[in-house]
């Protein structure tokens, strides 16, 4: 059998701990922006690019407060404090948005919207603040709308942050079918927080997710022999009923669903199938995230990862979250597809 199951793990994170693991994941450690390349085919993309550079030009070379002169007047900051990149799955919005990260000196955090969620739920509201009124540059990919909760929490946030002096870039998605209305997402964005909207500025992305560009849907699932025997070639791969995965995520903070698969090579599901309703989906969808975000390889027997969330949720109020999961549980997928099954070769990062 293989060495470990996710059910068998139950990681604790510290305080420190969250704050310091806030950084692009590890498939993004090495991007810049001489490392974007722009569709010729999308101009949006350059332009993009361009007004990223600046920004971070602004973030890494003002003070993180507004200047007083030596008169006592209030000097304005040269630009908005705060950029959002609107656009579809898959364009390189995250690869801007790390690239940035990057450019900026420290200290700087960068996590996605859910991520910085339940940090508040970990450590409560003020003391995030607290934490993060310090630093330069708050990045936060994937900003959602979709949960009016969350999405005052992060406004309350954003406004206690950008008060301090603190930088914020941020991206999100328009739906693939919501193209060609233009900035739908943007609208939404800037009427949720419209107290901080002159804070920020709009940078659409344009382009088909490349991801998918050119490539075969997800792979079909092995049968259960099949899985066990890919799973016991590498001794730094998991196996767990799939069932059995979701409940133990159920009794994990989703906080620590990182440390869950640190130092995994590939992950292996038993019987997976359609998620029976929100809550399970949900959880599933941030657990997906921090697998895409290590790059680790899918394998499942029993449903495709592409059927893993019914019609009725694709069509719901968390489409954005389940459309983006499947893309990447997909690509994730892909991966596990195309893993030698015989040797114990883990995924990269």
């Amino acid at each position: 059998m293989p060495g470990t199951c996710l059910t068998d793990r139950t990681p604790q994170v510290g305080a420190d701990e969250l704050i310091a693991a806030m950084s692009p994941p590890p498939q993004f450690d090495s991007v810049r922006y001489d490392t974007y390349l722009p569709n010729p085919d999308e101009p949006s993309q350059a332009e993009a690019l361009r007004r990223c550079r600046d920004f971070a030009a602004r973030v890494a070379g003002g003070r993180r407060r507004s200047r007083w002169s030596l008169f006592g007047s209030r000097r304005p900051d040269p630009g908005p404090r705060g950029i959002y990149l609107d656009g579809g799955f898959g364009v390189g919005k995250t690869h801007l948005l790390a690239a940035t990260w990057h450019e900026v000196p420290a200290p700087r955090v960068f996590g996605t919207f859910v991520e910085l969620t339940h940090l508040v739920g970990a450590l409560g509201f003020a003391e995030t603040v607290r934490r993060l009124s310090d630093h330069r540059l708050l990045a936060i990919d994937e900003f959602e709308l979709d949960d009016p909760g969350d999405t005052m929490l992060v406004t309350r946030l954003l406004s206690e942050l950008m008060s301090a002096g603190v930088f914020v870039a941020a991206t999100s998605n328009t739906l693939p079918d919501r193209l060609g209305e233009g900035r739908f997402a943007a609208d939404d964005f800037l009427r949720e927080i419209h107290a901080m909207a002159s804070r920020f500025e709009v940078v659409r992305v344009d382009g088909p997710d490349y991801r998918h560009r050119g490539l075969p849907e997800a792979p079909e699932p092995v049968d259960d022999d099949e899985l066990a025997r890919r799973a016991e070639a590498d001794p730094d791969a998991t196996l767990d009923g799939f069932e059995e995965l979701c409940a133990h995520l159920a009794r994990l903070h989703p906080s620590r669903y990182g440390r869950l698969v640190d130092g995994v090579s590939a992950v292996h599901l038993r019987g997976a199938r359609p998620l029976p309703d929100q809550d399970v989906a949900l959880r599933f969808v941030a657990f997906a995230d921090r697998l895409y975000d290590r790059d680790i390889p899918v394998v499942v027997s029993g449903s495709s990862v592409a059927e893993l969330f019914g019609a009725d949720m694709v069509r719901g109020g968390y489409r954005k979250k389940y459309l983006r999961a499947i893309s990447r549980l997909t690509a994730l997928a892909r991966k596990g597809a195309t893993r030698p099954a015989e040797s114990g070769q883990g995924a990269a990062g």
